[in-house]
């Protein structure tokens, strides 16, 4: 079954499905595509027919990602398009715990670090830089630059403590050691922007890249040479890739060409399944943690869960 939960006047740039609780996502939105107005920060629950909305909350400026928290089940940080990172709780219906406000430009994207024993959120900004911060939000905990673009997406590593990914317009495929605020690898991973990244949840060698130039490619850090495999089909640019938390080689990704397609990069043909049910950009996309082969995506206004 497809259940489906509009937002009128919102464009979706991201939905993350809880850690903690199965049928619960979180969408960050924005107006008028991000270029202005202000931003939405939706909590959403499931039941079997239908995703009703939980909570909201309005900031002032457009919302680009999300994440939850992976030690609380109740919190959950945001990027902004005014340089912000908010630190949110379910329970209190009024404003954000904690606002930090270092980046001189947007912020699009934020993840919560998984490892055992690590509680760090990494940020990556429209300035160039990345940022890591402790989770109460005080001061980051170091600036990362390097990259000579726009950082699109930052990712932690699932297996590697104090280690993530960074995905850059300056089409490099960036690896981070935080202890020792140094990057470690940086791939010529595509010859236009990338918009996203994604880890292995099995294989801590493995990342995938989406590109502008409408491919995915599979890498192997221990040999960058060459993609592990080039994944090709859709016609615009794709926005977010995503590993599935079940499966070695599966993966999925979405694009401006409104669908979602999903990849065995490990066989050949990869291209598994294409959903053209979306009539505007697909924005976001995650894989439930809980529940296999269910994906929520999103695309401008609607969010879609099959």
């Amino acid at each position: 079954m497809v259940k489906v939960f509009r937002c009128p006047a919102r464009h979706g740039y991201a939905v993350e499905a809880s850690p903690f609780m199965v049928d619960r996502l979180a969408c960050a939105a924005s107006q008028y595509y991000g270029i202005a107005g202000c931003g939405s920060l939706l909590v959403l629950d499931q039941t079997e027919s239908e995703v009703h909305l939980v909570r909201r909350w309005e900031w002032a400026d457009g919302l680009f990602d999300v994440a939850w928290s992976e030690t609380n089940e109740h919190v959950l940080v945001a990027g902004g398009g005014d340089g912000s990172l908010q630190l949110w709780d379910t329970a209190n219906h009024g404003a954000p715990l904690r606002v930090a406000k270092e980046h001189t430009q947007e912020v699009y994207s934020v993840d919560w670090s998984q490892t055992r024993g690590e509680n760090l959120i990494v940020s990556g900004s429209w300035d160039h830089t990345v940022k890591v911060w402790d989770p109460a939000l005080g001061q980051s905990l170091t600036t990362l630059k390097g990259h000579e673009g726009v950082v699109y997406s930052t990712i932690w590593s699932p297996n590697i403590p104090g280690c993530f990914a960074s995905a850059s317009g300056d089409g490099t495929l960036r690896v981070w050691d935080v202890k020792s605020a140094l990057c470690r690898l940086a791939i010529p991973a595509h010859k236009m922007e990338i918009l996203s990244c994604d880890w292995c949840k099995y294989d801590q060698n493995v990342v995938a890249t989406g590109s502008v130039d409408c491919s995915v490619c599979v890498w192997d850090l221990r040999n960058v040479r060459q993609p592990v495999n080039q994944l090709h089909g859709h016609t615009y640019a794709i926005r977010r890739v995503k590993f599935s938390p079940f499966t070695r080689t599966l993966l999925a990704s979405c694009s401006y060409d409104f669908t979602v397609r999903f990849w065995d990069y490990n066989r050949n043909p990869p291209l598994l399944d294409t959903m053209e049910h979306h009539s505007e950009f697909v924005c976001g996309l995650d894989f439930n943690l809980h529940v296999p082969n269910q994906v929520p995506h999103r695309h401008t206004h609607t969010l879609w869960v099959n």
